[in-house]
């Protein structure tokens, strides 16, 4: 409390201690970082409060004593809302306990079902407090080991980086490319790994990193395609790598032991018995843990930095006796003869660099065990940055050291001193009083010192040579046990995501940390074989290609998540740009190349290959890659372009909106319409929710992932588009108007034939019946398809359905048991029913322990749901017939009247699809008795002129001969109950009974239409006669005139104009023509 007291402090204190204790008055005390002043009055029932919440000015307040207690309270513990929190975003599959969620909208949003106060909230306002929530999510982290950035990322990374080629290569690579190359080929090398560095930095910022290394950095950003690929060969790179730093590790031993004449066996044997007994060690290391491993790796660091300094040490203090061998001390003569290359025994500038390269790599060695460290995000950027520019400072010291102090051949005799003073010596080495020119005169056969002769100069030059051996061991044993943890770790998270099958065993971890103990025991296994065969030469270009085309994957993953421009896509690292990471990639590319083409070839083969599995099992995985964005941002891009190209008949597409309700519910619609869009048009599925909008909303969310789900699991290119409306038609008159994107909007509405509309609701025929109109008025095309057993299998529920026929992947997920409450004839193209959900088929997905639909028969026997009746096996069969190859057999076009070509351009689409390619298009048209020769070579030309491939013409000429007498009673007794028969009643009543059932028949319309009429009915008749052996008829839709021909007659017409027929398509376009014959 600050500032002056006035005179009633005491009072007022002492009376909110007494109401405290009293519970008259409860107040919580909280802790403000704010400047809050205070001043209490002596009125009970007030609390003056002078200040402010920010330093500087005076605000008053006046609260009583339950309001001040309610408003103090910790902001959102009086609402069902969340604040803002972290937890809320976590990853749902995470292994940290309970997730907590937000409140979904709905909670907050729709109206409560229960009363006011009934569970202590009123309006959703009153909620527990959202740290109530966050005090049961309590993550078990106890005893779970973690690393900072220096012991998990910089220590392994350094420890990667300086292998062995610091202490017996890098000497050679000086005699043989000279200093200022030398410096060239650590740069270039550099560059790369600083490149890869700073785009996995990237990665690693752009989100919470999990365990699993390069491949997790790989697969969330390219997706499981690319990451699966990486993943497997880079585990088995890492595995294989174990044996390498081993056997290099045993050679190192064996090279100690023959000089002091204790082999045990021989040099082979020897190096596979001690490579053998160190990967145990190793093993038992790893197991022991990962607290364990990472004491191990700070003790060979230390190791490591003495052997290093020891050598720096040597090179101030020359000893007479190593002269000749080559050493001198710092000299400028040596330095300046030492600057330029000398290339012996037919290497190159990029030989040299293809054996310094792989000394470079291992910067991934810290991002491999990601899932150990602390705060992967800051650790991998700070650790692998600061580990590349400390080892490559020491690589190029260390270059520059031994260039000026060593001389390129030394003889290694004391006796090759110069006595007498020379006055044209040409080499530094003469210059310090020592001829070594037999070295260059006879190629060096005594030579066996110096930088181009002998791999162990840094021993020669370091003050205590046993320290060097120290560090030739510990560089191999701290890269051979990094890599022995890394490798099990990457491929227990590769077997966590299922990209392969058959390795779901090794994603088992145990202990506190998750280890994988499995993988640890399958990477001594593949260490061990490769320790036994013991050599190395020709798998060793091969794993350093592995490790280069996971660097190039990383580069790669930058640039393309950059170019997708996906908002997900906000690395906190800003250091990187998309274009250096592409160089990135292709210098990674192009030094495989240099190291080895062969092995180079070999490794995009296998990536490849593993790329093109992985996209063919298509894995059930949802990362959010850039290839999704990717993907995204080419589709808007040329939906964009596609938008600002003007409509021409040659580019003509059927964009079909089919009004199917579920798109389960009608396969055989779906499957029809498929074989003339797919790959060829857009196909969108109209689903019409009708009902409490409450119900529909909820039903609407739901069914859009679930259908869109079921269509792309069935193969099926279309989109699913779910509205709610009041009605059906307000329903279709949304999708026509808003479905699609641009110029991807659908041009057709396709419906099934309402096959019930005598026995339904005479409203429901009125409003099916207006949708043709409405999709006349956009300017759509109409399809009607009709099949004699009927289209909708939604009335069946219960046992699986497939019949002795193949299973259709359409009809898999719709499990079928028998209602015998409802009419097995029910057909409507969208559900009719009051809720959506009253006729939607109910999807149950049986699958077995591999995610696979099993194949069971239509009916199962042994089921205790009653069997199928005749009908609805009829309309199973029917279901599932568009999904079978189609034999040789007839498509039926009745090219009745010009409506742009759309009739004909159908069957043509259907005849490309290969399970139609057997099927010939026959084409009818109306014409004249005597000119039935003239209008089939009219019709011929057309159709050729059309490129349309058709094997017969024939030319109806009686086509407007009266109906069987039989036929014209029968469609008159069908349309009776929807006559008016306004001359047997009173006008007024008449008029009145018009107006309210606005579909039925007036005996006016009736004989207005009868040609009209006759025609259908004739039509049928022809149809039975000509085509009733067809595999599909394709028919020009009959028009009728809009407030002229009421819903019940037109009805009446497509009902006798397509009854008792194979499949039957009416079709009408929108007449503009479809069809061209220009160039």
């Amino acid at each position: 409390r600050r500032g002056n007291t006035h005179s009633g402090h005491g009072a007022g204190a002492a009376y909110l201690s007494s109401s405290y204790q009293n519970h008259t008055a409860p107040c919580k005390i909280l802790h403000f970082w704010m400047d809050m002043r205070c001043t209490l009055h002596l009125t009970p029932k007030q609390m003056h409060c002078e200040g402010s919440l920010h330093s500087g000015g005076h605000h008053h307040y006046y609260y009583d004593t339950h309001t001040n207690t309610y408003y103090l309270r910790t902001f959102g513990h009086n609402t069902m809302d969340a604040v803002p929190r972290i937890d809320h975003y976590r990853h749902t599959a995470a292994d940290l306990g309970e997730k907590l969620l937000r409140p979904s909208l709905a909670e907050l949003h729709d109206e409560l079902d229960k009363e006011p106060f009934e569970d202590g909230y009123a309006n959703g306002e009153e909620g527990a407090p959202a740290g109530d929530a966050a005090a049961a999510y309590t993550p078990d982290s106890k005893g779970v080991v973690k690393f900072g950035w220096i012991k998990g990322v910089l220590v392994r990374c350094m420890l990667n980086i300086w292998g062995v080629m610091l202490f017996i290569r890098l000497s050679w690579i000086v005699g043989q490319a000279g200093i200022g190359l030398s410096v060239l080929v650590i740069g270039m090398a550099t560059v790369v790994t600083t490149i890869t560095g700073l785009s996995t930095s990237a990665i690693a910022t752009n989100g919470f990193v999990r365990g699993g290394g390069a491949y997790y950095l790989i697969s969330r950003s390219l997706g499981p395609e690319f990451g699966g690929a990486i993943g497997l060969i880079f585990a088995f790179a890492n595995a294989v790598a174990v044996a390498m730093y081993v056997v290099g590790f045993a050679e190192t031993v064996v090279e100690l032991l023959k000089e002091n004449g204790t082999l045990m066996i021989d040099e082979m044997n020897d190096i596979r018995i001690i490579g053998a007994i160190t990967v145990v060690i190793l093993l038992g290391i790893s197991i022991a843990g990962m607290e364990w491993e990472a004491k191990a790796q700070i003790v060979l660091l230390v190791i490591l930095i003495i052997a290093i300094g020891d050598f720096v040490i040597g090179t101030f203090i020359p000893l007479d006796s190593k002269k000749p061998k080559g050493f001198f001390g710092y000299n400028a003569d040596i330095f300046m003869e030492n600057f330029g290359p000398d290339f012996r025994q037919e290497e190159t500038f990029f030989s040299v660099f293809a054996i310094f390269f792989p000394a470079a790599t291992g910067i991934l060695a810290g991002a491999n065990i990601s899932g150990d460290l602390a705060d992967p995000q800051s650790a991998i950027p700070k650790g692998t940055l600061l580990a590349i520019l400390i080892t490559t400072l020491v690589y190029v010291g260390i270059a520059v050291s031994v260039g000026s102090c060593v001389v390129r051949d030394a003889t290694g005799n004391v006796n090759d001193t110069i006595v007498t003073e020379l006055t044209n010596c040409t080499t530094a080495a003469c210059k310090l009083n020592y001829d070594f020119s037999s070295c260059h005169s006879q190629a060096g056969p005594g030579c066996h010192y110096g930088l181009m002769n002998n791999f162990q100069v840094m021993s020669m030059v370091s003050g205590f040579a046993p320290l060097i051996s120290a560090g030739i061991f510990s560089a191999t044993l701290s890269s051979a046990l990094a890599s022995l943890v890394s490798a099990p770790k990457i491929f227990q998270a590769l077997c966590k995501d299922s990209i392969y099958p058959g390795f779901q065993m090794f994603a088992k971890g145990y202990g506190k940390n998750n280890e994988p103990l499995r993988g640890y025991i399958l990477t001594f296994l593949i260490a061990l074989g490769f320790i036994l065969i013991a050599e190395l030469n020709v798998i060793a270009p091969i794993i350093s290609n592995f490790f280069l085309a996971s660097y190039a994957l990383i580069n790669f993953s930058v640039f393309h998540a950059s170019l997708a421009k996906s908002p997900g896509w906000r690395p906190a690292f800003k250091y990187y740009n998309m274009w250096i990471s592409l160089v990135g990639a292709i210098l990674c590319c192009i030094v495989m190349f240099v190291i080895n083409w062969w092995a180079a070839l070999l490794t995009y083969v296998i990536v490849l290959g593993l790329y093109i599995y992985v996209t063919y099992k298509k894995p059930d995985v949802n990362w959010g890659s850039s290839t999704q964005a990717l993907t995204y941002l080419n589709a808007l891009q040329h939906s964009i372009r596609l938008s600002g190209v003007e409509d021409h008949v040659k580019n003509f597409r059927p964009q079909c909106l089919i009004m199917t309700g579920a798109p389960n519910a009608r396969p055989a619609l779906l499957h029809l319409v498929h074989a003339f869009t797919k790959n060829v048009g857009l196909m969108i599925c109209g689903h019409v929710h009708m009902g409490p909008r409450r119900q529909a909303m909820k039903e609407l969310s739901t069914d859009l992932a679930k259908y869109q789900r079921w269509l792309i699991k069935n193969k099926m290119k279309a989109f699913y588009a779910p509205v709610h409306a009041e009605d059906l038609r307000d329903g279709g008159q949304y999708l026509m108007q808003a479905a699609g994107l641009g110029r991807m909007r659908p041009n057709t509405l396709v419906v099934g034939f309402k096959k019930n509309w005598r026995q339904g609701d005479m409203r429901d025929v009125e409003t099916y019946i207006n949708l043709f109109h409405d999709a006349f008025d956009v300017q759509y095309g109409v399809v009607v398809i009709r099949l004699k057993e009927g289209l909708d299998i939604s009335h069946l529920q219960g046992q699986d359905l497939l019949s002795s026929q193949e299973k259709s992947p359409c009809t898999k997920d719709v499990i079928v048991k028998v209602d015998y409450s409802k009419k097995s004839e029910t057909d409507t193209s969208i559900a009719f029913a009051p809720s959506s959900s009253e006729r939607t088929p109910t999807p149950r997905k049986e699958e077995d322990e591999d995610g696979k639909t099993p194949t069971q028969p239509l009916l199962n026997k042994d089921s205790k749901s009653s069997p199928l009746n005749l009908a609805d096996q009829r309309l199973l069969d029917a279901s599932s017939q568009f999904q079978k190859k189609q034999g040789k057999s007839n498509i039926d076009v009745w090219w009745l009247f010009d409506d742009g070509g759309l009739t004909l351009l159908i069957p043509y689409l259907i005849t490309t699809k290969k399970k139609w390619k057997d099927c010939k298009i026959r084409v009818f048209i109306g014409g004249k008795i005597n000119r039935i020769d003239h209008d089939r070579r009219a019709m011929a030309t057309l159709l050729s002129k059309f490129r349309i491939d058709f094997s017969d013409i024939m030319v109806l000429g009686d086509i407007n001969t009266k109906p069987k007498k039989e036929n014209i009673a029968a469609f008159e007794e069908m349309i009776e109950p929807f006559r008016l028969h306004e001359d047997d009643k009173e006008q007024e009543v008449a008029d009145k009974m018009k107006e309210d059932e606005p579909w039925r028949i007036t005996d006016n319309e009736l004989e207005l239409y009868k040609t009209k009429t006759y025609r259908q009915i004739r039509l049928n008749e022809l149809l039975k006669e000509h085509s009733s052996t067809a595999n599909i008829i394709v028919m020009s839709l009959p028009v009728a005139r809009k407030g002229a021909v009421s819903s019940a007659l037109y009805m009446a017409w497509l009902e006798v104009l397509s009854k008792d027929l194979p499949p039957i398509l009416l079709v009408r376009g929108n007449h503009q023509s479809v069809l061209t014959f220009y160039s």
